[in-house]
């Protein structure tokens, strides 16, 4: 019952430490809307870099991809550690690059801003903003899961799961309503050091008690020797390359994710932060995909339901270092969590509620002391209403981290190439847009809720993949067989003049 206590206190003291950041923030952060949702657009390199990190560090990749690790291999760290660390980097490059020229000529906010503007459409701007909170949905619900797993986990038992993601739900709900984008880049950053060092710090205390490297590889090759060749089982080339391709597209529209292309201090500021980017995530993820992996060889139990990380570190590492390491990572849970309901707060009043009402934005002329407190308003009930569905989902559903989350990403990932296209092709319209967008939304709903295995039928590919590529299909073919609509102006994305520096 002491060592119990004890974690639980250590938890709770590290999510106090988070909150008082946040306060702190909250005090020096204007009541704007562009300082409040982008800290003004001044964040550098080290802020900017960790808080895109650690709002990537979330239950899925720090829980679901070690379980999957001890599962089917170490393989997993070929998807996330390498590949997605490569292809998201470039993509920042590619994607986020532009959009930021565009944000800072124009002083955008939201994607849906961005395209509604350039294609004269509410309706594309609602309905972008629309998908976005429908997909965030399950990947919030998965912080909510990995944190009342974790506390199960730590506590072997004693505190339910609803408890502990209870406690995440209330707690990023209070967050959220005081801190913004600066309170969560601060945070962020400190988590995503404290996570670096902690996660190294487990695996030099893990390969310490059971003999070091050699020996820890070796039991795991004893007992699953798949485990060291290159391949098989689910790691087809299909999956690996899938999966990967998903997740990094997926992720550039993650709105948590998407509108840190927009806060950027400078174009210098960008490009070192997409340069460390590859680096970072490689720091993070070998170690905790294999410590997943080398637990299969090394017989520790995980109980049903729970994770592989918290286990390994209770069979081989005082109780105290286990605690932390759970806190730093239900805090990046909690970086995740904070910055998804603050990005989806900021799609909910100003690509949605706006539109509907035809308020006034923030600061513009015409705009009313009552409409900004209307709009605070239902940025807050909205984040409370969906913290607490997605609370009471969690408890609920069915699949794993990984199989939630990647759904997730491969809902997000139907958006990236027609946006994309968007961004360099002036030929797209207006229905190509709507066509691409659509048309790839609903090939992927289908095939997620209505077929059981979809990649049978795409010759073990992702549907993910082939939404993609549909998605891509139907923008060309649609923007060539349409003129421009009234309203559409391809010159808002013109940035030759914009100052980068």
């Amino acid at each position: 019952m002491a060592d119990t206590a004890l974690q639980l206190a250590i938890v709770g003291g590290y999510m106090v430490l988070a909150a008082a950041i946040g306060v702190v923030a909250y005090r020096l952060t204007d009541r704007t809307a562009e300082d409040y949702y982008l800290a003004s657009r001044t964040l550098g390199t080290v802020v900017l870099l960790f808080t895109t990190f650690a709002t990537l560090l979330s239950a899925f990749t720090f829980f679901g991809g070690p379980n999957l690790a001890f599962n089917a291999g170490p393989e997993w760290i070929l998807v996330m550690g390498l590949m997605d660390g490569i292809i998201f980097a470039v993509l920042w490059y590619v994607l986020g690059y532009k959009q930021w020229l565009v944000g800072q000529k124009h002083g955008y906010v939201t994607l849906g801003e961005m395209l509604g503007d350039r294609f004269g459409s509410r309706w594309l701007r609602g309905g972008v903003a629309a998908v976005s909170i429908f997909w965030l949905f399950p990947y919030v619900m998965i912080q909510q899961q990995g944190a009342g797993q974790a506390i199960v986990g730590l506590t072997d038992g004693a505190v339910p799961f609803w408890v502990g993601a209870g406690a995440i739900t209330l707690f990023m709900i209070v967050y959220v309503a005081v801190s913004g984008m600066r309170g969560v880049a601060w945070t962020d950053t400190l988590q995503g050091l404290v996570m670096l060092g902690l996660i190294w710090a487990a695996v030099a205390w893990v390969l310490s008690a059971v003999g070091g490297l050699s020996s820890a590889t070796a039991s795991m090759g004893e007992a699953n020797p798949e485990f060291l060749a290159l391949g098989g089982g689910l790691y087809s080339p299909q999956y690996v390359i899938s999966t990967a391709v998903s997740i990094a597209f997926g992720v550039t529209m993650f709105p948590q994710i998407n509108q840190r292309f927009f806060v950027a201090r400078s174009e210098k500021v960008l490009k070192r932060t997409l340069a460390l980017w590859p680096i970072l995530v490689v720091l993070l993820f070998v170690p905790a995909f294999m410590l997943g992996a080398w637990a299969a060889g090394l017989g520790v139990t995980v109980p049903e339901n729970g994770n592989v990380i918290p286990a390994i570190l209770n069979e081989y590492t005082a109780g105290w270092f286990t605690a932390a390491v759970v806190a730093a990572a239900m805090a990046a849970m909690m970086s995740s969590s904070d910055s998804m309901l603050l990005s989806g707060a900021s799609y909910l009043t100003r690509d949605i509620y706006r539109p509907l009402t035809g308020a006034s934005a923030t600061g513009e002329a015409g705009a009313t002391e009552n409409e900004d407190g209307r709009e605070a308003l239902v940025a807050r009930v909205g984040v409370v209403i969906f913290a607490t569905l997605s609370f009471v989902a969690s408890l609920y559903s069915p699949g794993t981290l990984v199989e939630i989350g990647d759904t997730a990403f491969g809902g997000f990932a139907q958006l990236a190439l027609p946006v994309l296209l968007a961004l360099y092709w002036p030929r797209t319209t207006r229905w190509g847009m709507y066509v691409g967008l659509g048309g790839a939304q609903l090939f992927y709903l289908v095939n997620v809720f209505l077929i059981a295995d979809p990649a049978q039928y795409y010759l073990g590919w992702s549907a993910s993949i082939v939404g993609m590529l549909l998605g891509l299909l139907l923008t060309v073919v649609f923007s060539l067989a349409t003129n421009p609509s009234p309203g559409e102006d391809s010159s808002l994305y013109a940035v030759s003049g914009v100052e980068s520096d």
